[in-house]
Protein backbone atom coordinates (compact mmCIF):
# COMPACT_ATOMS: atom_id res chain seq x y z
CA UNK A 1 0.00 0.00 0.00
CA UNK A 2 1.28 3.46 -0.94
CA UNK A 3 1.93 5.77 1.99
CA UNK A 4 -0.16 8.95 1.38
CA UNK A 5 2.42 11.32 2.86
CA UNK A 6 5.25 9.74 0.88
CA UNK A 7 3.17 9.94 -2.31
CA UNK A 8 2.49 13.63 -1.59
CA UNK A 9 6.20 14.33 -1.25
CA UNK A 10 6.89 12.42 -4.47
CA UNK A 11 4.32 14.48 -6.37
CA UNK A 12 5.75 17.66 -4.87
CA UNK A 13 9.24 16.64 -6.03
CA UNK A 14 7.95 16.43 -9.62
CA UNK A 15 6.14 19.79 -9.43
CA UNK A 16 9.12 21.43 -7.75
CA UNK A 17 11.35 20.02 -10.49
CA UNK A 18 9.10 21.43 -13.19
CA UNK A 19 9.26 24.88 -11.64
CA UNK A 20 13.03 24.68 -11.20
CA UNK A 21 13.30 23.48 -14.79
CA UNK A 22 11.64 26.72 -15.85
CA UNK A 23 14.20 28.65 -13.80
CA UNK A 24 17.00 26.63 -15.43
CA UNK A 25 15.81 27.98 -18.80
CA UNK A 26 16.32 31.53 -17.52
CA UNK A 27 19.82 30.70 -16.25
CA UNK A 28 20.77 28.99 -19.52
CA UNK A 29 19.68 32.06 -21.50
CA UNK A 30 21.13 34.78 -19.26
CA UNK A 31 24.28 33.58 -17.51
CA UNK A 32 26.38 33.31 -20.70
CA UNK A 33 25.61 37.00 -21.25
CA UNK A 34 26.33 37.95 -17.61
CA UNK A 35 22.74 39.05 -17.08
CA UNK A 36 20.75 38.81 -13.86
CA UNK A 37 18.36 35.88 -13.55
CA UNK A 38 16.14 37.88 -11.19
CA UNK A 39 15.58 41.20 -12.95
CA UNK A 40 13.88 41.79 -15.27
CA UNK A 41 11.39 38.97 -15.07
CA UNK A 42 10.94 36.54 -17.97
CA UNK A 43 10.36 38.18 -21.35
CA UNK A 44 10.03 37.17 -24.96
CA UNK A 45 13.48 37.10 -26.63
CA UNK A 46 11.93 38.41 -29.86
CA UNK A 47 9.65 41.31 -28.89
CA UNK A 48 10.77 41.88 -25.28
CA UNK A 49 7.24 41.64 -23.84
CA UNK A 50 7.19 40.55 -20.21
CA UNK A 51 5.73 37.07 -19.83
CA UNK A 52 2.50 37.10 -17.83
CA UNK A 53 2.03 34.71 -14.91
CA UNK A 54 -0.60 32.72 -16.84
CA UNK A 55 1.92 32.18 -19.64
CA UNK A 56 4.68 31.03 -17.29
CA UNK A 57 3.23 27.72 -16.10
CA UNK A 58 5.76 24.96 -16.91
CA UNK A 59 4.87 22.92 -20.03
CA UNK A 60 1.14 23.78 -19.81
CA UNK A 61 1.55 27.39 -20.99
CA UNK A 62 3.70 26.28 -23.93
CA UNK A 63 0.93 23.93 -25.06
CA UNK A 64 -1.94 26.41 -24.49
CA UNK A 65 -0.06 29.15 -26.37
CA UNK A 66 0.32 26.89 -29.38
CA UNK A 67 4.10 27.02 -28.93
CA UNK A 68 4.16 30.73 -29.82
CA UNK A 69 4.56 34.06 -28.03
CA UNK A 70 1.16 35.56 -27.24
CA UNK A 71 2.25 39.01 -28.45
CA UNK A 72 4.45 38.56 -31.54
CA UNK A 73 3.93 34.93 -32.51
CA UNK A 74 7.63 34.07 -32.07
CA UNK A 75 7.90 30.25 -32.07
CA UNK A 76 8.97 29.12 -28.59
CA UNK A 77 11.63 26.40 -28.93
CA UNK A 78 10.71 22.94 -27.70
CA UNK A 79 13.85 22.98 -25.56
CA UNK A 80 11.99 25.18 -23.05
CA UNK A 81 9.30 22.64 -22.08
CA UNK A 82 11.74 19.75 -22.49
CA UNK A 83 14.04 21.33 -19.91
CA UNK A 84 11.06 21.71 -17.59
CA UNK A 85 10.07 18.08 -18.08
CA UNK A 86 13.68 17.09 -17.43
CA UNK A 87 13.53 19.08 -14.20
CA UNK A 88 10.38 17.22 -13.12
CA UNK A 89 11.88 13.83 -13.94
CA UNK A 90 15.17 14.56 -12.18
CA UNK A 91 13.32 15.99 -9.20
CA UNK A 92 11.51 12.68 -8.78
CA UNK A 93 14.64 10.56 -9.35
CA UNK A 94 16.67 12.55 -6.82
CA UNK A 95 13.84 12.31 -4.28
CA UNK A 96 13.63 8.53 -4.73
CA UNK A 97 17.43 8.24 -4.51
CA UNK A 98 17.73 10.09 -1.19
CA UNK A 99 14.31 9.33 0.32
CA UNK A 100 13.80 5.73 -0.82
CA UNK A 101 11.11 4.75 1.71
CA UNK A 102 8.44 6.45 3.86
CA UNK A 103 10.67 5.75 6.88
CA UNK A 104 13.24 8.15 5.41
CA UNK A 105 10.93 11.17 5.49
CA UNK A 106 13.05 13.04 8.01
CA UNK A 107 14.93 16.38 7.89
CA UNK A 108 18.30 14.74 7.11
CA UNK A 109 17.14 12.75 4.07
CA UNK A 110 14.98 15.60 2.76
CA UNK A 111 17.91 18.02 3.13
CA UNK A 112 20.10 15.59 1.17
CA UNK A 113 17.50 15.44 -1.61
CA UNK A 114 17.31 19.25 -1.73
CA UNK A 115 21.11 19.68 -1.76
CA UNK A 116 21.67 17.20 -4.55
CA UNK A 117 18.85 18.58 -6.65
CA UNK A 118 20.76 21.88 -6.57
CA UNK A 119 23.79 19.90 -7.76
CA UNK A 120 21.76 18.33 -10.58
CA UNK A 121 20.51 21.76 -11.62
CA UNK A 122 24.10 23.02 -11.88
CA UNK A 123 24.99 20.03 -14.07
CA UNK A 124 22.03 20.59 -16.40
CA UNK A 125 22.58 24.34 -16.75
CA UNK A 126 26.30 23.91 -17.33
CA UNK A 127 25.73 21.23 -19.97
CA UNK A 128 23.24 23.28 -21.99
CA UNK A 129 25.43 26.40 -21.87
CA UNK A 130 28.55 24.44 -22.81
CA UNK A 131 26.79 22.88 -25.80
CA UNK A 132 25.48 26.22 -27.02
CA UNK A 133 28.31 28.61 -26.15
CA UNK A 134 31.36 26.40 -25.45
CA UNK A 135 31.72 27.89 -21.96
CA UNK A 136 30.90 26.75 -18.43
CA UNK A 137 29.53 29.64 -16.31
CA UNK A 138 31.26 30.31 -13.00
CA UNK A 139 27.82 30.30 -11.36
CA UNK A 140 27.58 26.52 -11.81
CA UNK A 141 31.25 25.72 -11.27
CA UNK A 142 33.49 27.76 -9.00
CA UNK A 143 30.65 29.58 -7.19
CA UNK A 144 28.87 26.29 -6.47
CA UNK A 145 31.84 24.73 -4.65
CA UNK A 146 31.09 26.41 -1.28
CA UNK A 147 27.48 25.22 -1.62
CA UNK A 148 28.71 21.64 -1.97
CA UNK A 149 31.13 21.83 0.97
CA UNK A 150 28.71 23.64 3.30
CA UNK A 151 25.84 21.36 2.21
CA UNK A 152 27.86 18.24 3.03
CA UNK A 153 28.79 19.80 6.38
CA UNK A 154 25.11 20.48 7.11
CA UNK A 155 24.16 16.89 6.29
CA UNK A 156 26.88 15.75 8.69
CA UNK A 157 25.42 17.95 11.44
CA UNK A 158 21.93 16.59 10.76
CA UNK A 159 23.26 13.05 11.15
CA UNK A 160 22.64 11.96 7.58
CA UNK A 161 24.09 8.50 6.92
CA UNK A 162 22.57 7.53 3.57
CA UNK A 163 23.96 7.56 0.04
CA UNK A 164 26.39 10.44 -0.53
CA UNK A 165 27.08 10.97 3.17
CA UNK A 166 30.55 12.17 2.25
CA UNK A 167 31.08 14.73 5.01
CA UNK A 168 32.73 18.12 4.69
CA UNK A 169 36.30 16.74 4.73
CA UNK A 170 35.69 14.51 1.71
CA UNK A 171 33.94 17.43 0.02
CA UNK A 172 36.98 19.67 0.51
CA UNK A 173 39.37 16.96 -0.70
CA UNK A 174 37.11 16.29 -3.68
CA UNK A 175 37.13 19.97 -4.66
CA UNK A 176 40.91 20.13 -4.30
CA UNK A 177 41.43 16.93 -6.27
CA UNK A 178 39.18 18.13 -9.08
CA UNK A 179 40.71 21.60 -9.18
CA UNK A 180 44.37 21.25 -8.27
CA UNK A 181 45.18 17.78 -9.59
CA UNK A 182 43.32 18.06 -12.88
CA UNK A 183 44.41 21.66 -13.26
CA UNK A 184 47.99 20.42 -12.98
CA UNK A 185 47.26 17.77 -15.60
CA UNK A 186 45.85 20.44 -17.91
CA UNK A 187 49.01 22.54 -17.53
CA UNK A 188 51.22 19.51 -18.10
CA UNK A 189 49.31 18.55 -21.25
CA UNK A 190 49.57 22.14 -22.50
CA UNK A 191 53.33 22.16 -21.84
CA UNK A 192 53.93 18.79 -23.55
CA UNK A 193 51.60 19.05 -26.54
CA UNK A 194 51.43 22.80 -26.97
CA UNK A 195 47.63 22.78 -27.04
CA UNK A 196 44.88 22.78 -24.47
CA UNK A 197 43.75 19.22 -23.66
CA UNK A 198 41.40 20.13 -20.82
CA UNK A 199 39.63 23.49 -20.63
CA UNK A 200 39.73 25.47 -17.39
CA UNK A 201 35.95 25.43 -17.30
CA UNK A 202 36.16 21.62 -17.18
CA UNK A 203 38.69 21.82 -14.34
CA UNK A 204 36.36 24.07 -12.34
CA UNK A 205 33.44 21.75 -13.11
CA UNK A 206 35.45 18.79 -11.79
CA UNK A 207 36.20 20.74 -8.62
CA UNK A 208 32.49 21.46 -8.22
CA UNK A 209 31.60 17.80 -8.79
CA UNK A 210 34.19 16.78 -6.19
CA UNK A 211 32.75 19.21 -3.63
CA UNK A 212 29.37 17.45 -3.85
CA UNK A 213 30.38 13.83 -4.48
CA UNK A 214 33.66 13.62 -2.58
CA UNK A 215 37.10 12.62 -3.81
CA UNK A 216 37.22 8.86 -4.10
CA UNK A 217 35.81 6.94 -5.83
CA UNK A 218 33.49 9.60 -7.31
CA UNK A 219 36.03 11.81 -9.09
CA UNK A 220 38.00 8.77 -10.25
CA UNK A 221 34.92 6.98 -11.60
CA UNK A 222 33.36 10.06 -13.22
CA UNK A 223 36.59 11.13 -14.91
CA UNK A 224 37.37 7.61 -16.07
CA UNK A 225 33.97 7.02 -17.66
CA UNK A 226 33.77 10.51 -19.17
CA UNK A 227 37.21 10.10 -20.71
CA UNK A 228 36.35 6.71 -22.20
CA UNK A 229 33.03 7.79 -23.69
CA UNK A 230 34.46 11.12 -24.82
CA UNK A 231 37.30 9.37 -26.64
CA UNK A 232 34.97 6.88 -28.31
CA UNK A 233 32.52 9.54 -29.44
CA UNK A 234 35.32 11.88 -30.52
CA UNK A 235 37.00 9.22 -32.64
CA UNK A 236 33.66 8.25 -34.16
CA UNK A 237 32.83 11.87 -35.04
CA UNK A 238 36.29 12.43 -36.50
CA UNK A 239 35.94 9.37 -38.75
CA UNK A 240 32.41 10.38 -39.76
CA UNK A 241 33.33 13.99 -40.65
CA UNK A 242 36.84 13.07 -41.85
CA UNK A 243 38.29 15.89 -39.80
CA UNK A 244 38.89 16.66 -36.15
CA UNK A 245 35.66 17.66 -34.41
CA UNK A 246 35.58 19.65 -31.18
CA UNK A 247 33.20 18.23 -28.59
CA UNK A 248 32.62 20.03 -25.28
CA UNK A 249 33.75 17.83 -22.40
CA UNK A 250 31.53 19.47 -19.77
CA UNK A 251 28.27 17.68 -20.73
CA UNK A 252 30.13 14.36 -20.68
CA UNK A 253 31.41 15.01 -17.15
CA UNK A 254 27.96 16.18 -16.07
CA UNK A 255 26.27 13.09 -17.49
CA UNK A 256 28.53 10.68 -15.62
CA UNK A 257 28.32 12.73 -12.43
CA UNK A 258 24.53 12.42 -12.68
CA UNK A 259 24.74 8.68 -13.40
CA UNK A 260 27.06 8.24 -10.42
CA UNK A 261 24.74 10.24 -8.17
CA UNK A 262 21.65 8.23 -9.08
CA UNK A 263 23.08 4.75 -9.65
CA UNK A 264 26.71 4.85 -8.57
CA UNK A 265 26.50 2.26 -5.81
CA UNK A 266 25.03 -0.44 -8.05
CA UNK A 267 27.24 0.39 -11.03
CA UNK A 268 30.38 0.42 -8.93
CA UNK A 269 29.55 -2.96 -7.40
CA UNK A 270 29.01 -4.44 -10.83
CA UNK A 271 31.70 -2.84 -12.98
CA UNK A 272 34.36 -1.43 -10.61
CA UNK A 273 34.19 -3.65 -7.51
CA UNK A 274 37.74 -2.81 -6.49
CA UNK A 275 36.67 0.78 -5.83
CA UNK A 276 33.42 -0.12 -4.09
CA UNK A 277 35.05 -0.41 -0.68
CA UNK A 278 35.55 3.36 -0.76
CA UNK A 279 31.93 4.23 -1.45
CA UNK A 280 30.47 6.68 1.13
CA UNK A 281 27.29 5.73 2.91
CA UNK A 282 25.61 2.31 3.17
Amino acid sequence: MIDPLYALYAVFSVLFGLVLGSFWNVCIARWPEDRSVIHPRSQCPSCGTMVEARDNVPVVSWLLLGRKCRTCGWPIPATYPLTEVLGGLLGFLVFRRFVPTPFDLDPAHLAAAALYFVFVGALVIGSFVDIRHRILPDEVTIYAIPVGVLGCALLEVLGYTGWMAVGWRQAVVGALLGGVFFGGMALAALFVSGREALGWGDVKLLAMIGSFLGAHPAIVAVTMMASITGSVVGIGMTIWHQRRVYLPFGPNLALWALVYLLYGDELMKRFLPALFVWLPGP
